[in-house]
């Protein structure tokens, strides 16, 4: 039933569709070992939603192994006017900024930080969230990620 929405989702990651079918299965396979040894009885998430989670950790187990990079290059327009140089700060440490969004956004709910995390990290789309979690409509998740936001800023500005 969710197939074809599940390689949809899985095109995001520049996989081709027979790789994708076959990263389905082995979710499918997964969630039934799961079933089997009574594991289901404690998720509280739709299957939609369990299954696109086990499907996604298979999918970045895979670009971890294979250390997918995609190359810029192709993307970018040659032009000959001179493009100004991003500087890139290799340094890990963490900018005070992001060590308080850091602290703040573990003390939102579960929730939030998922919504969040889908959106702004992963980087999918409104419509992407929708497909691969439990949530109704489009609407319900710019709601969803709107009230986030306002706690997380509120949560900042105290």
């Amino acid at each position: 039933m969710y197939r074809s929405a599940f390689l949809n989702f899985g095109k995001n990651y520049g996989l081709d569709e027979s790789l994708l079918a076959d990263i389905y299965q082995e979710a499918f396979l997964a969630i039934r070992k799961h079933a089997i040894s009574g594991k289901l009885d404690q998720v509280k998430s739709s299957f939609k939603t369990y299954l696109f989670g086990i499907g996604k950790y298979m999918i970045f187990d895979l670009l971890k192994k294979e250390e997918k990079n995609v190359s810029i290059e192709n993307h970018m327009h040659l032009i000959h006017d001179s493009i100004e140089e991003i500087q890139v700060d290799l340094n890990n440490e963490l900018t005070q900024e992001q060590k308080l969004l850091r602290t703040f956004f573990k003390q939102l709910g579960k929730k939030c930080q998922f919504v969040l995390t889908l959106f702004y990290y992963r980087g999918l789309t409104i419509e992407e969230i929708v497909e691969s979690t439990d949530y109704e409509n489009a609407n319900t998740v710019k709601a969803q990620k709107s009230r986030c936001l306002k706690s997380l800023k509120q949560l900042i500005n105290r």
